[in-house]
């Protein structure tokens, strides 16, 4: 027997081989439907692909123009300036091969920046786990671009959170007074050109994300995959100006692997695109610190016993993670 799926052919039993896409005009317009695509793509994927979702592609435009500007137009001494010794890359300049994917041994081929929430007081009870934001000189105009970025993707995450609320049969508010101060992040990644002397590395190796949820802005080259359920690697090339979203370890083990936390990577690109960089923001949207992950009670059952009895803080977990990943 044969399903037909987006336009295309699927036997049985197979996978698509595409993510679906889900526009935010739904948020509006029938918000039961938004929340029931959300939430098949999710838990068939992990990810999901928006469309419609209000974040200017002007801005978005400009975010990268500017990113570029800071990676390429400065010289190594002058990003190094804003790396901040023994904060686990929180805030500011990341270098060129200091990020290992959870496992890996051999580093990633990227360099990042860290744009974080701005706290609304001094001596914020939040200060020990966010430090400030580092603010960039050199480039007019990239701090102010991140910061926009920044707080135009919280919100639609928060939006996001609100239909996966509902779908795990939780107050459609559920999640906003444990988000609302989260330490979340925008990163900032860029990919230089492949180097002759890079093998056996990969632009980013495969992992799986650490917070809640991710909405990526980008990429200008390809190269995104995930490992779909049967064990193959899915391209994931969205369209121009979408916002890609998938689902972290964070929200994984909240709902009890309802929601699965997909395992993802950036390949090289072919030889003949070596020499091109690549370019992409994700933003990591975290729980406030203070926040306990405890297993939801709609997502145990008698066929889904908890994974997870001993509840842990949303802090301890990243820090563990950071470990994990040589960033601490």
């Amino acid at each position: 027997m044969t399903i037909i799926v987006g336009g295309g052919v699927e036997e049985e039993g197979e996978e698509d081989d595409f993510v679906p896409t889900v526009s935010l005009t739904l948020y509006e317009t029938d918000f039961d439907q938004f929340v029931n695509k959300l939430g098949e793509a999710y838990e068939k994927y992990g990810f999901v692909i928006l469309e419609n979702h209000g974040v200017a592609q002007t801005d978005i435009e400009r975010a990268f123009r500017l990113s570029k500007s800071f990676f390429e137009d400065l010289s190594q001494e002058e990003k190094e300036k804003y790396h901040l010794p023994g904060k686990g890359g929180a805030r500011g300049f990341t270098a060129f091969g200091r990020e290992t994917a959870k496992g890996a041994t051999k580093s990633d081929l990227k360099e990042f920046w860290h744009q974080g929430r701005d706290l609304p007081t001094k001596g914020h009870k939040f200060e020990k786990f966010m430090p400030p934001n580092v603010e960039v000189n050199e480039i007019e105009g990239f701090t102010e671009s991140a910061k926009h970025i920044f707080y135009s993707l919280d919100e639609l995450g928060n939006r996001v959170l609100q239909a996966l609320a509902v779908y795990l049969k939780q107050d459609r508010h559920f999640f906003d007074d444990k988000v609302d101060e989260g330490n979340s992040i925008l990163r900032i990644i860029h990919y230089p050109p492949i180097a002759e002397e890079s093998a056996g590395h990969v632009r980013a190796g495969a992992h799986e994300d650490i917070n809640l949820i991710t909405l990526l802005l980008g990429a200008d080259e390809g190269g995104l995959q995930i490992l779909r359920k049967d064990g193959k690697w899915l391209d994931v090339n969205p369209a121009p100006g979408c916002v890609t979203c998938n689902i972290g370890d964070m929200l994984q083990r909240l709902t009890n692997h309802v929601l699965p936390s997909t395992t993802h990577r950036v390949v090289n690109p072919p030889k003949e695109r070596a020499h091109i960089p690549r370019f992409s923001m994700p933003y990591f949207l975290h729980p406030n610190p203070d926040y306990v992950i405890d297993t939801l009670e709609s997502c145990v059952s008698e066929d889904r016993p908890n994974r997870y009895p001993e509840p842990i803080s949303s802090d301890d977990y990243l820090q563990e993670r950071l470990k994990e990943i040589k960033l601490k």
